[in-house]
C-alpha cells in the first residue's frame, strides 16, 4: 500500500485543484510551477513524494499545448522523485476531436498524447467525459472516466421542466442527449449537422423531433467556438421553438464564443467548472456546476481501492 496520497496542481485550473482537496479534507500539496524567460517549464515538488499516491490535477485549457507540457513534466518530476503511484487528473481533455483519421494524410493526436502521458510515467488517468468513448481504449494504463450527466441531470430536475424537448447538436451527441431525456423523463430530439470542412463551423440541416411550440434544453460535451450552439438555435427557432436552455459540460468558450452566447438570448446556459472560467466569460445567465466532489469522491475510492463504478449507481 502506498504512503498516504497527495494533491498537486498545475497552473491550468488551480480553483478547481483546491475545490478537490477540501472535498477530502486535506490542503494542496506544495509545487513550484513556473516558466523562464526563455518559455521553458521548470517544476519542483516542495515536498517529500516518496512511495505517495500522487494525484496531479491539469486539465488541458489554454494555452492548451502549454498546459499539457506541464502536466508531461510534472508526472516526470513525480516519477523521478520515486512517487509511488501517479494519476494525471485531466478534467478536460483537449484534442479529443482528433481520434482518428478522417482526412487523408492528418494525425490521431488524441492517441499521441496518451502516449506521451504513458511515456512521461503516468500509471493511471481520471478525466471527465471525453469527446469520443474510443479514447479510453488509446490508454494502455487504467483510465476512469467521470459523467457530468449526474450533477447536469440533478440541477435539471430541480427545475420541474416541462413542455421541454432535450436536444442533441448532432447525431453524434444523440446517446449522451438520450441518457439526459430519460433522467428527466423528457422528449428527445437531434440535429442534423453538417460540419464544413477544418473551419470549425457548422451548418445545420434539419431537425428531427418535435420542438413547435416547446421549451429546448440543448445539450453537447463541449462548446468552444459556439458555431454548432448558434447553428442548432436558429434552426430550432425555424421549426417554432419556443425558448432555449443551453448546457455543456466543458465551457471552453474560445474566439467568439461568449459574443455569440450572448447574442442567442437563451433563458439560461449551464456549465461545469471541468475548465476556469475568468470573469469576461461570465455571462449573466451562466450557471456553473461544481465537478469537484465527483473527483473527490472518485480520488479517494480510487486510493483506498474501491469501485469508481459505483459513484455511477
Amino acid at each position: 500500500m502506498y504512503n498516504d496520497f497527495a494533491i498537486f496542481t498545475g497552473r491550468a485550473h488551480p480553483e478547481l485543484a483546491e475545490a478537490i482537496a477540501a472535498r477530502l479534507g486535506r490542503p494542496l500539496g506544495k509545487v513550484d510551477v513556473f516558466e523562464f524567460s526563455n518559455e521553458n517549464i521548470f517544476v519542483q515538488f516542495q515536498e517529500n513524494i516518496r512511495q505517495r499516491d500522487v494525484y496531479l490535477v491539469q486539465p488541458f485549457v489554454s494555452p492548451v499545448n502549454t498546459s499539457i507540457l506541464e502536466l508531461l513534466i510534472m508526472i516526470d518530476a513525480a516519477r523521478r522523485a520515486s512517487a509511488g503511484r501517479i494519476t494525471a487528473v485531466i478534467p478536460y481533455y483537449a484534442y479529443g476531436r482528433s481520434d482518428k483519421k478522417d482526412q487523408p494524410r492528418v494525425p490521431i493526436t488524441a492517441r499521441l498524447i496518451a502516449n506521451m502521458l504513458e511515456t512521461a510515467g503516468a500509471d493511471r488517468v481520471l478525466t471527465m467525459n471525453l469527446h469520443a468513448g474510443q479514447i479510453q481504449g488509446f490508454f494502455n494504463i487504467p483510465l476512469d472516466e467521470l459523467n457530468a450527466l449526474f450533477p447536469v441531470s440533478a440541477y435539471f430536475k430541480s427545475k420541474n421542466l416541462t413542455d421541454y424537448t432535450v436536444v442533441a447538436t448532432d447525431v453524434g451527441g444523440e446517446k449522451r442527449a438520450r441518457d439526459l431525456a430519460v433522467r428527466l423523463d423528457l422528449p428527445l430530439a437531434i440535429i442534423d449537422k453538417r460540419r464544413i470542412g477544418n473551419t470549425e463551423t457548422a451548418e445545420a440541416m434539419h431537425v428531427i423531433g418535435e420542438v413547435e411550440g416547446r421549451g429546448c434544453l440543448i445539450l453537447d460535451d463541449e462548446i468552444s467556438t459556439a458555431g454548432t450552439i448558434v447553428s442548432a438555435v436558429n434552426a430550432l427557432r425555424q421549426n417554432g421553438a419556443r425558448e432555449m436552455i443551453i448546457s455543456c459540460y466543458h465551457p471552453v468558450f474560445s474566439g467568439p464564443a461568449v459574443a455569440r452566447l450572448r447574442s442567442l438570448d437563451a433563458r439560461e446556459i449551464v456549465v461545469t467548472d471541468s475548465v476556469p472560467l475568468g470573469p469576461e466569460k461570465r455571462l449573466p445567465n451562466l450557471t456553473i456546476l461544481p465537478v469537484a466532489p465527483q473527483f473527490g469522491d472518485a480520488i479517494g475510492r480510487i486510493h483506498s481501492g474501491q469501485s469508481v463504478g459505483a459513484l455511477f449507481q
